[in-house]
């Protein structure tokens, strides 16, 4: 396959299972487990503080190995990057399975959003170089709407399991989910040169990068940064609000729910119209309306008020699907991508690790409803940010 090959020769069914299935997969086994950690670390006897503390380590794992996972792919490539993520994962589910303590647990825990890291980097990668500028948004957000789908499937094939084997059970739905990822993954068509327009010479340094990039990644970059923020404390608000109204688990389950349906349905259109259109016809609409959810969530005060405002932030959140990597890939040089998209990363998970701080701090100096609206506020400044930032038309010359 050819870098960026020619438009009319390239459909993205070409390359759609060895490309998205390994998103696919690896989606279900983080879904599987994502329930099932807090649940492990309290069987093993720790506090409820300290299960939270365990389950925050996936995040950190990731947020701290962007950089090192951009390193990787540049000298490995990215084939041989998500085997090795898939190694690195499968290791990771057996130290869970069979931790005789919580530390152990912990490392584990760590070292799977270590390899999620990688293995996301590395698919980001390929598909900047695979995919034609002008078929770009599409591909990723159909990358980031097919893990969301996995993520949604994976706690109902670990609930299965651990009716039959117990809480492990999850772990060993991700262990093969994760192998089946890596094994489709190996199967990728290899990126060829082409003309030979690759630039030759020594990789840049990230401090390089940084230096040379620093409008864009003050800018845009910041906006980023508050895309994320807003997006994981919508996560966080769903049920803490619901809990704050009264209502039971179930309710609270089906109404987040029916949010995350919602979200997975639109991706692909919004990709189509980040490419016809450009990038702000889909950051900013999707911005003011996840925004405007969290300032009214507040305001519902019952089951179908919730659910409406609910719904309206999975519309805004699907909208946003693949965004973030779009626009890491629209503004990624030829000569140190996956270097610069490691630090992209980095910037998008400090965002995502900050919203839910931000909104645990104000809740507790001040009240939920206060942190919910004050996320709301942040999804205004990203739409606002974004809007400012990102050209109406997307750059197509990379």
């Amino acid at each position: 396959m050819t870098r960026n090959g020619n438009p009319e020769d390239f459909s993205l069914r070409s390359i759609a299972v060895p490309a998205f299935g390994p998103s696919l997969l690896f989606g279900i086994g983080e879904g599987a487990i994502l329930p099932i950690i807090p649940l492990t670390a309290r069987a093993m006897g720790s506090s409820i503080a300290e299960a939270s503390l365990i389950v925050a380590l996936l995040g950190i794992g990731s947020l701290v190995s962007n950089i090192p996972a951009s390193l990787a792919t540049a000298r490995f490539g990215e084939r041989r990057s998500m085997l090795g993520a898939a190694v690195l994962s499968l290791t990771a589910m057996l130290v869970c399975v069979f931790a005789p303590e919580l530390w152990v647990l912990a490392l584990g825990v760590f070292l799977v959003g270590a390899a999620a890291a990688v293995f996301n980097l590395a698919r980001q990668s390929y598909l900047t170089e695979a995919v034609p500028p002008i078929m770009r948004a599409r591909a990723m957000s159909t990358l980031g709407g097919v893990a969301r789908i996995g993520i949604f499937i994976g706690p109902f094939v670990g609930a299965l399991i651990i009716h039959l084997a117990g809480l492990p059970g999850a772990y060993w739905v991700a262990a093969v989910a994760v192998t089946a990822a890596g094994a489709v993954a190996w199967q990728l068509p290899d990126l060829a040169t082409g003309s030979g327009a690759e630039p030759a010479g020594p990789q840049p340094t990230i401090a390089a990068l940084i230096t040379t990039h620093r409008r864009v990644l003050l800018s845009v970059g910041v906006g980023v940064l508050l895309v994320s923020a807003v997006r994981s404390s919508r996560q966080v608000v769903v049920p803490l609000w619901a809990e704050s109204l009264g209502l039971s688990p179930a309710t609270t389950s089906l109404i987040y729910g029916l949010s995350g349906a919602v979200d997975m349905l639109i991706f692909y259109p919004a990709g189509k119209i980040m490419d016809l259109k450009g990038r702000t016809w889909v950051a900013i609409p999707a911005m003011v309306l996840m925004g405007l959810g969290l300032l009214l969530m507040p305001l519902s005060h019952s089951a179908a008020t919730l659910l409406v405002v609910a719904l309206l932030l999975g519309f805004g959140n699907g909208l946003s699907s693949g965004l973030i990597m779009t626009l890491g890939a629209d503004y990624s040089p030829r000569h140190g991508r996956a270097q610069f998209l490691g630090i992209w990363r980095f910037m998008s998970a400090a965002g995502g690790s900050g919203g839910p701080a931000i909104l645990a701090f104000l809740t507790a100096a001040v009240t939920l409803s206060f942190g919910i609206a004050a996320a709301g506020v942040l999804g205004l400044a990203a739409a606002a940010v974004l809007g400012l930032s990102v050209p109406r038309n997307p750059p197509l010359t990379r």
